[in-house]
């Protein structure tokens, strides 16, 4: 069969892709300043739910971390 006399396939853009009300740039300083995406194992984000809970754990451990730091030998 020639593909002259194929109909032409119909419109399948959903119309919640339609993007003709966008804003071009909407979000470039944001991604130029960069990101900071980290992924966590299931069981770790089975526990910490939450951006929030996740950085109160590390705060936590960032202040246990210094107070073990000045007990440490020097390295070298």
């Amino acid at each position: 069969m020639s593909q002259q006399n194929d109909p032409a396939p119909e419109d399948e853009m959903r119309p919640e892709y339609d993007l003709r009300g966008g804003i071009r740039g909407k979000y470039f300083n944001q991604y130029k300043e960069g990101t900071n995406v980290v992924l966590l194992d299931p069981d770790v984000a089975a526990v910490f739910r939450d951006s929030q809970s996740v950085n109160h754990a590390l705060r936590s451990l960032m202040i246990a971390a210094k107070g073990q730091s000045a007990k440490l030998p020097p390295k070298g």
